[in-house]
């Protein structure tokens, strides 16, 4: 079935589109203390959230780009509601083809929860380096192994151990590229609770109003897939943390 599709029926029920609470969410917004007319641009926006309360807050502007066209949708109605004269902008198409009319021109640059877009954690930090302006923000999200993995949950969720590292190694690799880190926020299991339990919430609420829709087989198949994996390894495996990197002013 299309992954947009399905992905906007298994999280309909979410405020943020990954496992971050909304308290801690808004902790980030208050520590980042933008000056009106900043520029900000939201890699992977989702339902935007993230930039629509930036601009609530600071008054920024802004791009807020995402590849489903579900969340872009959602993303402008939101923009509509509840901050209509706000200088956002937001794009249907995939972040990685995106160029910015200049280089080190975005005051923050955002990419959290989708790092797959750049080819990991590294390539996005990387990317979102490259479009910050000197002395600018590159805020990621990104997951990493609390503890080892079992060589089970890895072939369960078809993923390489080396697809994340760890808490440690997310902060050295922006640390390499010279961007200072300055804050993490980590999300403890009663925010993956919530993240992932709305899921299966949203999943059985759907199936039950579409019992018509051809795709209800295929939504449950892999929601109960993930509910298994997540409770048998994930729950104690995989972290997950948003980290806010400080650019050199002198652009190095």
């Amino acid at each position: 079935m299309d992954r947009w599709k399905y992905f906007d029926i298994t999280h309909r029920e979410h405020v943020l589109c990954n496992p971050m609470s909304v308290e801690k969410f808004e902790e980030l917004i208050a520590l980042l203390r933008l000056k009106p007319g900043t520029r900000v641009l939201d890699i992977a926006t989702g339902k935007a959230e993230f930039i629509i309360r930036l601009a609530e807050r600071y008054e920024i502007e802004g791009i807020g780009i995402d590849l489903s066209p579900h969340h872009i949708s959602d993303a402008r109605e939101k923009h509509r509601e509840r901050i209509p004269d706000a200088q956002l902008t937001f794009l249907e198409m995939d972040g990685a083809n995106y160029e910015p009319e200049e280089p080190e021109s975005f005051d923050l640059v955002a990419c959290i929860g989708a790092s797959w877009i750049y080819g990991g954690h590294e390539g996005t930090l990387k990317a979102l380096n490259e479009m910050a302006a000197p002395g600018g923000w590159v805020v990621v999200g990104e997951p990493y192994w609390r503890q080892e993995p079992a060589a089970e949950y890895l072939e369960a969720i078809e993923q390489e151990q080396s697809a994340f590292g760890t808490h440690l190694e997310n902060v050295e690799i922006g640390q390499k590229l010279g961007l200072e880190l300055v804050y993490t926020l980590l999300s403890n299991q009663d925010d993956w609770d919530r993240y992932e339990g709305l899921q299966w919430y949203a999943a059985a609420e759907w199936a039950s109003e579409h019992r018509g829709d051809p795709d209800v087989g295929e939504v449950l198949k892999r929601v109960r897939k993930n509910r298994e994996n997540y409770l048998k390894w994930g729950r104690e495996t995989l972290g997950w943390a948003i980290y806010k990197f400080k650019k050199d002013a002198s652009g190095r």
